[in-house]
Parts: C-alpha cells; sequence; structure tokens
C-alpha cells in the first residue's frame, strides 16, 4: 500500500523554469496526475521536471527499496509513496505513469499501465526482446493510451541544432553523418554480463541518433566490434566481449551513417555528431562544466574536461524530454518520441549485433521478419528453421512492419477513428 509522507524540501534545481510553455488554464482544467516508478538516478531527475512542469502533478512514488521511495516524496511533495510498482499503477487518481525501473521490468509494467488506462513514459528500451516489444507497444495503442519512449538524445540542444540545420538545408543535402560517443572509464564486469552487448546498452542511442537526423528508416548495417580496455569481458558471449565497436548504416538515397562506440574515453565523456551535407558540414563540440580556457605557452584549450557522467552531460535533455511528454499529457497532443521509434532502435541494435556476429551487412527486414503476431498482443520471433504459420507473411521493410504489425497509436486513431476497425479487418481478419 502507499504511505504518505511527514515533510518535504525542494533541491536547489527545482527554480529552473521549464522550457517548454504549456496552455494551461488554471482555473478550469485540474492538473493532470501522475506517478514515477523507480526513484534512482533517472526517477528523480524526471519527478524533478514533472514537479516544476505546469499542469501535471506527481501524486506517487515506488521503489523497491521504500526508504528511497520515502525520500523522493518529501524531497517533492508527493502525498504518497510506495514499495510496489502496481500500486502507482493502479491507483485510481493517476492518469499517466513515468516507468524508469530497470529494462527487465519495462514491457510487463508497460502492459499492466494499459490494462488500467493510464499513459505511459518508458525509459529505453521497452523490451529486449523483439516480440515483447511490439507486444507492449500494441497493448498500449489498443489501449488507446499514449506512450513516449525516453530516447533523451534527441532533446539535446546540440544533436537539435544539427537535425534544424538538415531539415532547413543550411548545409545543402545530406551525404554524411557521423556520431562517436566515448564513456569516461568502462563500467564494472557484473554490468556488463548478460546486459545485451554494446550494440543494445550503448550504441542504440547513436543508432537512433543517425535515424533522427537521417529523417528516414534504414536500409542495412555493418558492424565490427573489439576488446581493447577491459580483457575480462572477453570471455563473455557475443557482442558483451566487446568494449569498442564500429557500424555503418546505409539510408535510401545513398546516404550513409557512421557510429563507433568506446567505452573507454581518456579526456571525459565524448559525445559527437557530424554533418556533411552539399554545400557544408556542421558538427557538435563536447558539453563542459564552464567555457573557461587556458592559455600557455604549451597549452592552449578548456581549463577543464568535457563532463564525465551522463546525468551531468544529458540533464537537460531528460528535463526537456520529460516537459515534453507533460505537454503532450496537458494539451492532448502526439508525443515527440513514439512507440514506434523505441522499437526501430532495438531493431537496428539487433542487426548490428548479427552483423557483428555473422562479419556481413545485416538488411533491418532480416530482423523484422521474424515476428509472428497471432493477436496485435501475442507476439513470437520465428527462428530460420522454424515453419512460417499457414498464411504468415514476413514484413519486409521498417515501413511495412510498423504499418502491419503495429497498432496505430491513440494519436493516429484520433486522426480517423474508424481507422482502428479497418486495420484489424485488414491485418487480424
Amino acid at each position: 500500500s502507499a504511505f504518505a509522507p511527514s515533510s518535504f524540501a525542494l533541491p536547489q534545481h527545482a527554480a529552473r523554469t521549464p522550457a517548454l510553455q504549456m496552455s494551461v488554464d488554471s482555473g478550469a482544467k485540474d492538473p493532470v496526475k501522475v506517478g514515477v516508478i523507480g526513484c534512482g538516478r533517472i526517477g528523480i531527475v524526471h519527478l524533478g521536471a514533472i514537479n516544476k512542469a505546469p499542469g501535471v502533478r506527481p501524486v506517487v512514488v515506488s521503489n523497491p527499496t521504500v526508504s528511497k521511495a520515502e525520500d523522493a516524496a518529501k524531497t517533492f511533495g508527493v502525498p504518497k509513496f510506495t514499495s510496489d510498482a502496481m500500486d502507482v499503477i493502479t491507483d485510481p487518481d493517476v492518469e499517466a505513469v513515468w516507468i524508469c525501473s530497470p529494462s527487465q521490468y519495462h514491457a510487463d509494467q508497460i502492459k499492466a499501465c494499459a490494462a488500467n488506462g493510464k499513459h505511459v513514459f518508458c525509459e529505453k528500451p521497452i523490451a529486449t526482446d523483439l516480440a515483447e516489444t511490439v507486444e507492449a507497444i500494441n497493448a498500449c495503442n489498443e489501449a488507446g493510451v499514449k506512450l513516449m519512449i525516453g530516447l533523451q538524445r534527441r532533446f539535446d540542444p546540440n544533436f537539435l541544432r544539427v537535425k534544424e540545420a538538415i531539415e532547413k538545408k543550411e548545409v545543402g543535402d545530406t551525404i554524411v553523418i557521423k556520431t562517436c560517443s566515448r564513456d569516461p572509464s568502462p563500467p564494472p564486469y557484473e554490468y556488463v554480463k548478460g546486459g545485451g552487448g554494446i550494440f543494445n546498452d550503448m550504441a542504440v542511442h547513436d543508432l537512433d541518433m543517425t535515424r533522427f537526423l537521417a529523417g528516414s528508416d534504414p536500409v542495412e548495417i555493418l558492424a565490427v566490434g573489439s576488446c581493447h580496455i577491459d580483457k575480462s569481458i572477453e570471455d563473455l558471449p557475443g557482442s558483451e566481449a566487446f568494449d569498442t565497436a564500429s557500424c555503418i548504416v546505409r539510408y535510401p538515397g545513398g546516404v550513409n551513417a557512421m557510429v563507433d562506440v568506446c567505452r573507454q574515453s581518456s579526456y571525459g565523456y565524448d559525445q559527437r555528431a557530424e554533418v556533411l551535407g552539399t554545400s557544408g558540414m556542421i558538427a557538435t563540440d563536447n558539453v563542459y562544466p564552464n567555457t573557461a580556457k587556458i592559455y600557455k605557452n604549451d597549452f592552449t584549450g578548456n581549463a577543464d574536461m568535457p563532463f564525465d557522467f551522463f546525468l551531468s552531460r544529458y540533464f537537460e535533455a531528460y528535463v526537456t524530454e520529460t516537459e515534453a511528454f507533460c505537454k503532450s499529457l496537458v494539451e492532448d497532443s502526439a508525443v515527440p518520441c513514439t512507440g514506434i521509434d523505441g522499437l526501430i532502435a532495438l531493431v537496428m541494435s539487433l542487426a548490428a549485433d548479427k552483423s557483428a556476429a555473422e562479419n556481413r551487412w545485416v538488411k533491418f527486414s532480416e530482423i523484422i521478419e521474424t515476428v509472428y503476431c497471432s493477436s496485435p498482443t501475442e507476439c513470437s520471433l520465428i527462428a530460420n528453421d522454424d515453419m512460417f504459420p499457414e498464411g504468415f507473411k514476413p514484413s519486409s521493410s521498417i515501413e511495412d512492419f510498423a504499418n502491419k504489425v503495429v497498432v496505430p497509436d491513440v494519436d493516429k486513431q484520433k486522426e480517423d477513428p474508424s481507422f482502428m476497425n479497418k486495420f484489424k479487418q485488414m491485418i487480424w481478419s
């Protein structure tokens, strides 16, 4: 059951003005009541942003270690806290839920939210299994609730400026996209073991960013990996044994994207993007704690290293994506990062993993054609040696997959209320 905290105190950054201005008439409209599952580092960042967003009010938080939930409730003035995520999901006052729990719980919690009619914001991934990812998305879309996936780099002002330049043709037509992600230091062995490999737990952000910047769905990928930093992981299976990896992604129109990731960077958190166009180039720099520079006879440059922690580097992006979902709830508008975006990011990382394992180009259609759904929320993966079910036609492209296997989301259904019935008759009859 949920408990009420005795007191609270706002943190120093609580006075930050929300970046998004929402059309809220506080005198005429009750605030949207929301709950947060998970009071770890990410959950606290989201909770702080929710607490300051106009038209939205947190009413319950949960964490398996209930003392963390109680501390969060006190800090942000949330009236209820609990150790059980289902208390948040089934709370009759809650209209939307932020899922900031460990990845292995995401899909089941998304489905539970859909079953209880709650809108959902979920940190990536939706699931590590492609079939379960489709089930979770379809559960929300069938229930008519919003689902937004937390791919926070899409909300970083540096990457957004690159996207703006592409859309405005400031550098002409895109030729090549490059991104890199290099962490300050490698994670412990226990984190890497069972984590799904470097493509799923690290490169997925860069792969999604290339799609975001390209503005279209990818065609195929070539990926390689190696181990240079932490030799202890070399005994792990598949791409879990890699601490360094590179990918080439082909997009329509001959556009190529190049991604490199490494689990260690001796000079701080290295997160950059570059786009070469037919009339110019735009590139981002790393983000530093300050703009101070030192000028000496043997050195000229930044006085300090770039941020060395992902929450410091992307704090504003996490806050902005939370405010974006709050805006969507308050104004009943479309979410800016959909379940489909989360699904395709997973498809890209799985294809990269397959490419590295088999040392060849892999078409993304090879990944999605393995998904078979007997109904929108009953899906499975078909192995290469399995017999296809009678009448099963594998998806031939990402667009085909998104249109035929995934139920239209709530915002598309609003555009054409009869579309849902047409879709079901077309696909599942």
